[in-house]
């Protein structure tokens, strides 16, 4: 086991409630969704990177960014390694679960509907998400 998921693992409760936002730490730690199209960065074009917000792991390049239309920001594909995905059967339905591979954070979840060859829709909450711009 590498020493960032021991670090973040070992975060108790409380301490995620000390890091995060109320909203934040609704949607990371326990599972929730925000509103659709309330988050900052559905409308976010530029180029750069997409972070975790709870333990700041590099997760989506804006390369693979794309308008969905259903409230989220949406990817096509996670950087390697970044995302683990997971069987999520809350809410009556089954979907997959994204959560960060380094923190085991809550992200959002991927359908096969996507438009590109990949075929997959990250569907991701913005407020689990910060962004750093490319430098020009």
């Amino acid at each position: 086991m590498n020493s960032d998921w021991e670090k973040f693992s070992s975060l108790d409760q409380e301490a995620w409630r000390k890091k995060l936002t109320p909203e934040q730490y609704r949607v990371l730690r326990e599972g929730g969704t925000e509103a659709p199209f309330s988050g900052a960065l559905l409308s976010e074009k530029r180029d750069g990177t997409y972070r975790c917000a709870a333990c700041e792991a590099l997760l989506f390049s804006s390369d693979t960014k794309f308008d969905s239309g259903t409230g989220w920001p949406s990817f096509d594909q996670a950087l390697p390694g970044a995302v683990l995905l997971r069987s999520d059967i809350s809410h009556g339905a089954e979907r997959t679960e994204a959560i960060c591979a380094r923190c085991g954070s809550h992200l959002g979840h991927v359908f096969d509907d996507g438009p590109t060859q990949t075929t997959k829709r990250y569907c991701m909450n913005s407020v689990c998400l910060t962004f750093k711009p490319q430098k020009e």
